[in-house]
């Protein structure tokens, strides 16, 4: 019996951090929409459009690449001067600042 206790407590702990994960993603890619949208020169509706159709790329392509490549393409289309690096940098510090505010909530 305990060991199948210990079975359920490492699953549903596995899917809580799963969850969790999927969150705190989801919110990173949020505020990188809206920073990316400022760059851009959205603001106000157009900026949260811009962090939704974000969102959704992370959807249709697992990963960061899918955001990244949007990123760079749509700051290379305006002529925004971000190297890959500061968008990555972006990304980072978006995830950790992501991180502590869906755990402080």
């Amino acid at each position: 019996m305990a060991f199948e206790n210990r079975g359920q407590d490492f699953e549903s702990r596995y899917v809580h951090d799963q969850e969790l994960r999927f969150r705190i993603e989801a919110r990173r890619n949020k505020l990188l929409g809206l920073w990316a949208a400022q760059k851009l020169g959205y603001s106000g509706d157009d900026a949260s459009r811009y962090a939704q159709d974000l969102i959704n790329v992370a959807f249709q392509t697992p990963g960061d690449d899918g955001i990244f490549q949007k990123i760079r393409a749509d700051f290379d289309g305006a002529k925004v001067e971000q190297s890959d690096h500061q968008i990555q940098r972006h990304m980072s510090e978006f995830l950790a600042e992501a991180e502590t505010q869906l755990r402080n909530d």
